[in-house]
């Protein structure tokens, strides 16, 4: 962080270069990678000013509608992309994204945060209360989630038309919707209201704790108003050159969306739990990382197939490839292992790691 006069800048400020870039190349008519590659990194800095907006504005409002707020913004890079992505018909990377956003944070984030925090001692400890909280809602999340794929594997095995299949998957994804954005609501007010005494990570310890300026609730929206303006340009471009760019780095769409646009879209987020690690506040990780993956499941998977019903050329059902599939129930189930003690040290962020590893190579060879 940079101090000039009464203003900070911090590092991922400086590509916010990479807008006017972006828009320059687009105007140009340049190659799709070269549009694709400036988009993506202009979004990274959008999304850290709109976290910080929104932080800002949790102060002015309270910490009810400031949680809502902070789980709604804290996904909106990712969502203003994927009802970009359904817009144009690609729910194959928006399933993906999703898919990335839930293993990026258990398995990338919390795995190199494990590591940073196990740098400095032999064990870390952390709540084990908040972790098994977080850990068995994401399970549960999970299970929701691959439901549709399992269910319409079945019935494709059933001498059924794929109109008469897909017509069910569609039913079937919108109800199990509804139940996961209703258990979320639930979880709101669980976390929030009756039992937030055993969430016991403040906003303020969750963001640092160095003294700054204060923002007034008008600076705030202006800001969050801007900074969403900026994503929605910046991921139109991305999505118009999504395709052109697969194809020049020889990549596939699935892959793109597991890997890159997950990464693209929580990148500040990610960033904001490896410090934290590294300054021995690993309940914090613990809660980004794991509560992100959560709130992906419960919130933004749920209300991008209600969106999907208004601006997509068809809905969107919640049915996965069996790699999704299986990503989400081994990271979820490897997560709820390894965070049910309440300690951990840096071998078993390698082992996170790893399977992140893994499953990147998976997605990029298979598909």
């Amino acid at each position: 962080m940079i101090k000039i006069g009464k203003y900070e800048i911090g590092i991922l400020d400086y590509f916010l270069v990479f807008i006017p870039i972006a828009v320059i190349l687009e105007l140009r008519h340049a190659s799709g990678t070269m549009i694709f590659a400036a988009s993506a990194i202009s979004i990274i800095p959008l999304a850290a000013i709109m976290g910080k907006a929104t932080e800002h504005l949790t102060e002015k409002v309270g910490p009810g509608i400031g949680g809502f707020l902070n789980a709604t913004f804290g996904n909106a890079a990712e969502l203003i992309i994927a009802v970009i992505a359904i817009k144009a018909g690609m729910y194959d990377v928006v399933k993906a994204s999703i898919t990335g956003s839930i293993i990026g944070n258990i398995l990338l984030v919390l795995g190199l945060s494990f590591i940073a925090g196990g740098l400095k001692q032999k064990i870390v400890h952390f709540s084990a209360t908040t972790a098994g909280l977080y850990s068995t809602m994401l399970v549960l999340c999970s299970f929701g989630l691959v439901v549709p794929t399992v269910i319409n594997t079945l019935l494709g095995e059933h001498s059924l038309t794929k109109a008469v299949v897909g017509n069910l998957s569609l039913k079937l994804s919108l109800a199990i919707a509804i139940v996961l954005f209703v258990t979320y609501v639930l979880s709101l007010v669980f976390s929030l209201k009756s039992h937030k005494h055993l969430y016991g990570v403040g906003e303020a310890e969750a963001h640092g704790d160095e003294p700054g300026e204060s923002w007034s609730a008008t600076k705030s929206i202006n800001v969050l108003l801007a900074a969403t303006v900026g994503i929605s340009f910046m991921s139109e471009f991305l999505v118009s050159s999504l395709e052109s760019a697969t194809k020049s780095f020889g990549m596939n769409e699935v892959f793109v969306g597991v890997i890159v646009v997950a990464l693209v879209g929580n990148a500040a987020e990610h960033s904001t739990a490896i410090l934290m690690a590294l300054k021995n506040k690993l309940d914090v990780s613990v809660s980004i990382a794991i509560g992100s993956s959560s709130q992906v499941a419960m919130f933004l998977a749920p209300v991008l197939v209600f969106i999907s019903y208004f601006v997509g050329p068809a809905p969107m059902d919640l049915t996965f490839t069996p790699l999704e599939t299986l990503s989400i129930l081994f990271s979820a189930f490897l997560v709820h292992f390894i965070a049910s003690d309440g300690q951990t040290h840096w071998m078993e962020g390698v082992q996170l790691l790893a399977l992140y590893i893994i499953l990147g190579i998976a997605y990029f060879f298979i598909y």
